[in-house]
């Protein structure tokens, strides 16, 4: 996982844990823990929404997907504040019942939101005043994004709260829940950790009730 994660949730104030995928740690976890972020990374394999995999589908890891979708699920069953960024984002749709668009160029007709591997593309975004993200970010927010697939259907309690220009949703929240916010951009690699001093804030909150 790229040490940016860490080094913004210090620089948020928050005092950050790698947790890594591993079997039958879900309660161990979460009684040590006040927020987690689920960090970016390879595809989500289609199995875990019912789906085919797609040509462009890579960078599988069941065995992650299958101790995230366990954790983000506990997760959100005990309340607990959730960070969830561009897979992370996708694991939470997925963990909610939602699905995902395997090859977002075949959908807006680009790929500026992946354009050269490796590198981070900026673009803004458009937030929905209101939303978590709307009191967070403003109306209107730059982003790095590196990403191919996007959100299909959302999850069960799920609100849009972000669009790129093209109309792709980029921001989803659970506004039932005391924060689980997931974005398909990676604030990580931003000045702006306004995101991450929100979950800090939340799970400073969670550890004292």
């Amino acid at each position: 996982m790229p040490t940016k994660y860490v080094r913004a949730v210090e620089r948020a104030g928050g005092r950050p844990i790698v947790i890594p995928p591993t079997d039958g740690s879900v309660e161990e976890t979460l009684a040590v823990v006040h927020g987690l972020v689920f960090s970016g990374g390879g595809d989500i394999h289609p199995d875990a929404y019912g789906a085919e995999a797609h040509d462009e589908t890579k960078g599988v890891n069941e065995k992650r997907d299958e101790a995230e979708l366990a954790l983000l699920q506990a997760a959100l069953e005990r309340d607990i504040p959730v960070l969830a960024v561009c897979r992370g984002s996708q694991v939470l749709n997925v963990a909610l019942g939602g699905d995902l668009v395997q090859h977002l160029p075949e959908l807006v007709g680009h790929d500026r939101h992946l354009h050269t591997p490796g590198e981070f593309a900026d673009h803004g975004v458009r937030v929905e005043p209101g939303t978590r993200v709307g009191r967070i970010l403003g109306d209107r927010a730059p982003v790095k994004s590196h990403h191919h697939q996007a959100f299909g259907r959302l999850g069960g309690g799920l609100r849009e709260a972000a669009w790129a220009d093209d109309g792709t949703v980029e921001a989803i929240e659970d506004p039932t829940r005391p924060f689980a916010v997931g974005v398909l951009w990676h604030p990580e690699e931003g000045e702006d950790l306004a995101l991450f001093e929100a979950l800090v804030d939340e799970a400073r909150r969670y550890s004292t009730s």
